[in-house]
């Protein structure tokens, strides 16, 4: 190993994460969210630091994230889709359609620097905790809004949105699949991870202004245009050429070859962008004439129709015969791309991942041994990390409520009494494993 990579694993360390201080420590975020889009920006600003307060209905929490699951699988009573988008997070329930709840909001809003909302357009105002009610009480406050279509224009008023929605709306799915056959969706949730990313900017953005004026702001952020933003050369082929990009798979349409090919035990995929790793491609399979043969020379000759067609059936009919081993091994040796189409076990065993804290395990004083994705970017000084996983609607009334805002224990009866807080319903996935004795609740 050299001295750079060894510096590097050093500075990286994850046994000393813990021993580094966080970015967005002491920066308080009032998650008042449900399903992905939102959520995901409080878990993103968690990671580094940010205290994130997550609001919830009593009872049932969030009525969609807590119940729909993937395949109908509960584990632990939990609804696993709930967990990547809520970590580091304090649970907390308030019903903000009854005027005491409005006015337990703002108590939080208050003592936060920033309240993140996905709901339908308007509907904050509506309920009287809008933006131009939150600044009455907190002047510096700053709001994100996200949701499909945003605050104003005609497209947006009433409309609800999902992340499909978003990715038909962008133009998203008119560009994915195969050709001849119906536009695609990603087959992930593109558009509410990535839009979490975009809230996360913005918010981190605001901060700063804040920082430097003392001003607060309201960010307004529609999914369909982050999705839009996403769409790389798109816009501009389309402008220039006057003809609408097609769909092609997963070939790369801006160079030859980028493919995903079908190997002995698998599929990997195999991409040269320029002539010297193409170059390195053809001497890894045994084929050092394609170097000079006319059709393949240059790149602009490799992305002919015809001439792409020849070389990707070439590269099919080599990966073939080789296991996704011998093909990524051939990729570091002779410098082209080359990656395994890695299932979720390969990537949980994977020694890279683990070593970069990208597979992080979690000891959860609720849920015990869960297994997460950990931060993506990793920093030197100030470390993302988590610390524990999602937990059961309501979970920190007493801590935020009592040791927050300084409320009484009989204040709180009073409250759930009149059902503006409350716990976790008898419900899958709004309530704690059966086996759990109440271990790990912070007050």
């Amino acid at each position: 190993m050299s001295d750079y990579f060894r510096w590097t694993a050093e500075t990286f360390a994850m046994d000393k994460v813990f021993e580094k201080p966080e970015a967005l420590k002491g920066i308080r975020i009032l998650d008042m969210t449900n399903v992905i889009l939102g959520p995901v920006v409080g878990d993103y600003l968690g990671e580094y630091g940010a205290e994130v307060f997550r609001v919830e209905l009593p009872g049932r929490g969030d009525p969609t994230m807590r119940v729909v699951t993937p395949f109908g699988i509960f584990w632990k009573n939990a609804c696993p889709g709930f967990f990547p988008q809520n970590r580091n997070k304090y649970f907390i329930t308030i019903d903000v359609r009854k005027p005491e709840g409005v006015d337990l909001f703002k108590q939080l809003a208050r003592r936060c620097d920033v309240v993140v909302e996905n709901f339908v357009g308007g509907t904050m105002d509506e309920w009287g905790i809008g933006y131009r009610q939150l600044r009455e009480v907190k002047p510096d406050i700053i709001m994100l809004s996200l949701n499909g279509f945003g605050q104003w224009g005609p497209f947006s008023i009433g409309r609800p949105s999902w992340d499909l929605a978003a990715q038909a709306a962008s133009g998203n799915a008119a560009i994915t699949g195969f050709p001849g056959r119906p536009p695609g969706k990603a087959g992930l949730y593109l558009g509410d991870y990535t839009g979490g990313l975009f809230g996360a900017i913005a918010v981190l953005a605001a901060l700063h202004y804040r920082e430097r004026t003392g001003k607060g702001q309201y960010i307004d952020y529609a999914q369909a245009e982050g999705l839009i933003r996403t769409m790389d050369w798109t816009w501009v082929y389309q402008a220039l050429t006057g003809k609408e990009r097609e769909r092609a798979g997963n070939r790369d349409l801006s160079f030859c070859p980028s493919d995903i090919f079908r190997c002995k035990d698998g599929f990997v995929a195999i991409a040269a962008a320029d002539d010297e790793e193409f170059r390195g491609l053809c001497l890894a399979m045994g084929r050092p004439d394609l170097i000079e043969d006319e059709r393949f020379k240059t790149a602009e000759a490799r992305l002919k129709e015809d001439h792409a067609r020849e070389l990707l059936q070439i590269i099919r009919d080599w990966a073939a015969t080789r296991t996704r081993e011998e093909i990524d091994a051939l990729g570091e040796l002779y410098r082209f791309a080359s990656a395994p189409v890695m299932s979720f076990k390969d990537q949980n065993y994977d020694p890279h991942l683990r070593a970069r804290g990208m597979v992080w395990e979690i000891d959860d004083p609720v849920y015990g041994r869960v297994v997460e994705v950990g931060p993506v970017v990793k920093m030197s000084e100030t470390p993302g990390r988590l610390r524990w996983s999602a937990k059961p609607v309501g979970f920190d009334n007493e801590y935020v409520f009592i040791k927050m805002l300084g409320l009484r224990p009989s204040e709180l009866k009073e409250l759930e009494q009149k059902g503006v807080i409350g716990k976790w319903a008898p419900l899958l996935g709004s309530m704690p494993p059966d086996d759990w004795r109440g271990e790990g609740v912070i007050f």
